[in-house]
C-alpha cells in the first residue's frame, strides 16, 4: 500500500467517525450537529449522552424523521464496540438524506472517557456543556 493509499484511507474514515473528545469539542463549540442514540427507548432511558435524541434504528423510517433538519451532522451511537445499533442507525439516516458520522467506541468510550451521562443510571462526569 502507497502512502497515498494510506492517506486516503485514514482521511475517509475521520470522514465518517468521530471520537469522544472531538464530539464533547463539537457540542462545547454549537457545532451543527444532533448526537443520536439508536438503541432502544428502554436502554436510552436507562443512561445517554446529554442532549442525544433517541431515535431507535428499529423504527426508522421517512415518517419518524420528518421532523428531523437535514441540515444538521448526525452523530450516531450505540453502547459500543460489541453493538452495532450506531451503524444501523447510521446507515439507514444516509439512505434517508442525513448527513451522518458514527461515535468510535460508542456509549462505552464516552463514559470510559469521563464525560457525564443522563437517564435513570446517569453518571457524573466532565459536564457537557454548549458554549455558544
Amino acid at each position: 500500500m502507497s502512502a497515498l493509499e494510506q492517506l486516503s484511507y485514514y482521511q475517509k474514515k475521520l470522514a465518517f467517525e468521530t471520537d469522544s473528545w472531538d464530539l464533547y469539542l463539537a457540542i462545547k463549540n454549537g457545532e451543527n450537529i444532533i448526537v443520536v442514540d439508536g438503541r432502544s427507548k428502554e436502554a436510552y432511558q436507562r443512561e445517554h449522552i446529554p442532549g442525544a435524541i433517541n431515535v431507535p434504528h428499529k423504527e426508522i423510517c421517512f415518517n419518524h424523521t420528518a421532523e428531523l433538519d437535514k441540515t444538521k451532522i448526525y452523530i450516531c451511537y450505540c453502547d459500543g464496540i460489541g453493538c452495532n445499533a450506531s451503524t444501523k442507525t447510521a446507515m439507514k439516516l444516509l439512505t434517508l438524506g442525513f448527513q451522518v458520522k458514527e461515535l468510535t467506541g460508542g456509549l462505552d468510550w464516552w463514559k470510559r472517557d469521563g464525560y457525564t451521562t443522563e437517564g435513570a443510571e446517569g453518571r457524573e462526569g466532565t459536564p457537557v456543556v454548549c458554549g455558544c
